[in-house]
């Protein structure tokens, strides 16, 4: 694998992760589009891995709260970071259910294809616009109820599609509950952390099992990192660019990639 290619599935996975736009998506295509073959599912997850290091020291003030509240939750009190931590822990048992049973069944790689991706990426620009022009915004995290997270939860299963985007589906679910936009890409944002930790413990296991289909630790270090520091700059981003303008420039996004994914497929 060249270093050209790392460094481009660097970039694109720090920039994506958190965007609404899917992430998976793009890491599938960077092969396509260069010419090479697919890096395997091991530096996808160090990719994501970098991702979540970034989430971690952006909202390091979230998490700081949600790890005093969970200490307070096993001395019988509630506090607001404790609370937290069970809407983000409501939101979980759907995606990990449908994770294990691609992983269990084998089923991962059978979507990953420039096909599914085209059609997710425009299907699900549909609901994300019209969650955000529509919705009201009023409710943050700490105001949103267990039925909100679980529903917000259940949306993350779609998120196994590439293309839907898991940060795509969940705040156009967050907005279609009445989230406001900042807070509910700030809530997607800490979904995020347990789920990669999950896909990132399994590579982990495949690793030291010799199934991670001839991984280089050293390439997979150097997305990390990259991927970090391009995450970081892409949280920021999207925080202040949600509250100016909304989630219209990602649909009109998703449309464009779509559309010339349709193209380059009819050319190719």
């Amino acid at each position: 694998m060249s270093l050209i290619h790392l460094v481009v599935l660097a970039l694109i996975q720090g920039i994506t992760e958190f965007l609404p736009i899917s992430s998976s998506a793009h890491l599938i295509l960077v092969p396509e589009v260069l010419g090479e073959e697919d890096q395997g599912a091991f530096i996808d997850v160090m990719a994501h891995a970098g991702s979540l290091i970034a989430v971690l020291v952006y909202f390091w003030r979230d998490i700081a709260s949600v790890i005093t509240g969970m200490l307070a939750l096993v001395t019988g009190k509630m506090t607001q970071g404790g609370r937290l931590a069970l809407l983000v822990a409501a939101s979980l048992p759907p995606v990990i259910l449908v994770a294990g049973a691609l992983f269990v069944f084998d089923l991962v790689d059978y979507l990953r294809s420039p096909e599914v991706i085209a059609a997710a990426t425009l299907i699900f620009a549909l609901p994300l616009w019209l969650a955000d022009k529509y919705a009201p915004a009023q409710k943050t995290a700490e105001t949103m109820s267990f039925k909100d997270a679980a529903l917000i939860g259940l949306a993350q299963m779609l998120a196994l599609i590439p293309g839907a985007s898991r940060s795509g589906v969940t705040m156009t679910a967050g907005r279609a509950l009445g989230m406001t936009r900042q807070e509910c890409a700030r809530f997607s944002m800490l979904m995020a952390i347990p789920v990669i930790v999950a896909f990132t413990l399994v590579s982990v296991l495949e690793l030291a099992s010799g199934d991670a289909g001839g991984a280089d630790l050293q390439a997979g270090l150097i997305v990390g990192g990259l991927s970090f520091a391009a995450a970081w700059a892409a949280i920021a981003v999207l925080m202040r660019l949600v509250e100016r303008t909304g989630f219209m420039p990602f649909v009109i996004y998703r449309l464009a990639l779509g559309g010339g994914l349709i193209a380059w497929m009819a050319l190719s």
